[in-house]
């Protein structure tokens, strides 16, 4: 017998069956974090829980494409199943060697009443959140992005640590921004940045005993970089693009691009300190490398003589003493500084790379990026504005033998700086140059995309502390703030580690806490602020230490410690491990560190704070012992070798 089903019924049920849902749930893999996305009336919105318990208040999303304003007026048109996202990759340098990152994806479609549609990607971890725009289409017609409405609502009561990004066109010869402030520390939520051009990147808030941390990646020249807008009544900061001027001249400011468009990353690691400081979703979400023969990239150390001799020492006879200090210290380069082509010049420059290369040391060349966006004369100055200009500075130094640059003076955050950016690591790449950058942004994961940039400054660092004593007076609060901030995701050049006296500057920390930054702070090539003389000035078992730090780790583990008060990282490079920690208050600790992980069968080196600021105390640790008691001195620190 046939039975016969009404076709009404069957409409219903087929229209049940599309059904779109609401709101959309995307879960960490453990189960611990929850975003939910949903659409109230038109308007796109999401927020976060962390076992149970909210961490980010209902916040906004969307886009003004072109004339029309996604942020309102829409409505969900599919979604994707659920789908793990899982890819390993290694970094040549870093906290970490090898790393997996494994979360969970789902894809939103939402249409706007015009019919434009544009799509969310969402991605939960384990240790966060992870969400970008994508704009389907084949089109070589530019579009534009006037606004995006992203935004981050912390629950009430939330703390923070924040850098404020300073004006354009300010500062010494008009060169802000430049990253080089410092954080408000365990301020209250929602307070403003006076006359600021926002907050910076990665910003850190604490709620109750959950810490976030947001920041953004995957910069593929098609956006600018982006910050939080200065005012966040209520705790919700938004995203804010850059301010007038910050672009190369002529180009781009604000997003422009022809379709397909994918926007950057914005992320938001989620947990306990030990998440966040271990936390690898700066790069987890960053391009994978475009270098396909990354064999000629060495990370390494660097001998610096500007740092503490400042630009009298950038001359032919300065610079062999501090090849020959760092061919005795084994340290791989020597970072010759400004005016070079005119103190030394490129004739004499073929002499001394060839002298360096003789004591297997490689040079590293500065550079002025500058065009017209700032009043610096600081020279090479605009040899590297076009890929003309690169291609033939570049081929020219490689000849040299020179082994990186180092070039300084950007003009902010921009798109078409974004690009020049990306054009000079690609351009460096085809030379065999490694790349640091000075006067900078941040780098939002390039050296995994660019492997042969090795590190960024974007950080109040060292030179600072040689310019006024109100600098130096700091150093140990941000030090212990760094390590849960702008060092978490991408490289930092703070170019640290004086343990001798600073010419007229009153140093508050203690030798141990500068023998300690290096292992807190990781960098591609660590250029080592300490002069010949004075490093062999110290005893011989700091110079033993010196001359061995590593700057490529295999892991990193958090022991202990808390944004601008206290930081104990144990890092580890093959068979051997380093344990180091920074004080940032100027009062005695005792603390205790769990040497459990630590392998049966390796020698300890301790060296820590001694009986004033600048000696120490040294002993031998056993591996025997489960745990050790440290005694550290008021911005004091200490540093452990086992091997």
């Amino acid at each position: 017998m046939i039975h016969r089903i009404p076709l009404t019924f069957l409409l219903i049920v087929g229209l049940l069956g599309c059904t779109v849902p609401d709101t959309v749930s995307v879960s960490s893999p453990d189960g611990d974090i929850n975003l939910v996305f949903e659409v109230i009336e038109g308007v796109p919105q999401y927020h976060i829980s962390r076992d149970g318990t909210a961490v980010q208040q209902t916040s906004q999303l969307g886009l003004l494409l072109d004339k029309t304003d996604l942020s309102k007026n829409v409505e969900i048109s599919s979604v994707t199943e659920l789908k793990e996202h899982k890819e390993s990759y290694e970094l040549l340098h870093g906290k970490q060697k090898e790393i997996t990152y494994i979360a969970n994806e789902r894809t939103v479609t939402l249409e706007h009443t015009s019919g434009q549609k544009y799509d969310i990607i969402f991605r939960v971890s384990d240790d966060g959140v992870a969400f970008r725009y994508f704009i389907d289409g084949k089109a070589d017609k530019l579009h534009y992005i006037h606004r995006e409405f992203t935004s981050f609502n912390v629950t009430e009561g939330a703390r923070f640590w924040l850098e404020p990004l300073a004006n354009v066109n300010t500062g010494w010869s008009q060169t802000n921004p430049s990253y080089e402030e410092y954080y408000y520390v365990g301020e209250k939520a929602g307070i403003p940045a006076p006359d600021s051009a926002g907050w910076a990147f990665p910003a850190l808030f604490q709620i109750q005993n959950t810490f976030v941390l947001i920041s953004e990646t995957g910069m593929d020249g098609s956006y600018p970089a982006t910050r939080l807008h200065q005012h966040a009544p209520d705790g919700e900061y938004q995203i804010r693009f850059p301010q007038a001027e910050e672009q190369f001249p002529g180009r781009a400011l604000n997003p422009e691009s022809a379709l397909p468009w994918s926007t950057p990353w914005r992320l938001i690691a989620i947990g306990d300190l030990e998440t966040i400081a271990e936390s690898t979703l700066g790069t987890d979400l960053a391009d994978s490398s475009q270098i396909d023969d990354p064999s000629w990239i060495k990370p390494g150390r660097a001998a610096w003589s500007w740092a503490k001799l400042k630009d009298n020492s950038v001359n032919y006879d300065t610079q062999i003493e501090f090849i020959d200090y760092a061919a005795k210290m084994g340290w791989e380069y020597v970072l010759v500084d400004v005016n070079w082509d005119q103190t030394i010049g490129y004739d004499r420059m073929q002499e001394l790379a060839d002298y360096a290369a003789g004591k297997d040391v490689g040079l590293i060349l500065w550079y002025n990026s500058s065009g017209s966006w700032n009043t610096t004369e600081y020279t090479p100055k605009s040899k590297l504005l076009t890929h003309e200009d690169r291609v033939k500075e570049f081929s020219r130094i490689e000849d040299i033998g020179i082994k990186g640059v180092k070039v300084d003076f950007f003009a902010g955050d921009g798109q078409s700086m974004m690009s020049y950016y990306l054009d000079i690591f690609e351009d460096a790449a085809d030379h065999h140059l490694l790349v640091n950058t000075h006067g900078t942004t941040l780098p939002r994961g390039w050296h995994r995309t660019w492997p042969n940039l090795v590190t960024m400054e974007s950080v109040k660092g060292f030179e600072f502390t040689t310019f006024d004593q109100r600098n130096a007076d700091q150093v140990a609060v941000h030090s212990t703030t760094l390590p849960f901030t702008r060092n978490v995701f991408s490289p930092m050049d703070y170019t640290p580690m004086s343990p001798t006296p600073i010419p007229n500057i009153d140093r508050i920390t203690t030798s141990s806490f500068e023998l300690a930054q290096p292992i807190i702070f990781t960098s591609g090539v660590l250029h080592v602020a300490e002069t010949a003389e004075g490093m062999y000035s110290l005893p011989e078992y700091v110079q033993e230490y010196a001359s061995n730090i590593p700057v490529s780790w295999d892991e990193t583990r958090f022991l202990q410690g808390y944004p601008g008060k206290l930081v104990v990282f144990a890092r580890r490079t093959g068979d051997e491990w380093f344990i180091a920690g920074l004080n940032g208050e100027n009062i005695e600790k005792e603390i205790s560190i769990d040497l459990s992980f630590i392998p049966d069968g390796l020698n300890g080196t301790f060296i820590g704070d001694g009986k004033d600021q600048y000696s120490y105390s040294h002993k031998t640790i056993s591996t025997d012992q489960n745990e050790l008691t440290v005694q550290l001195s008021g911005n004091g620190g200490f540093v452990i070798h086992f091997e």
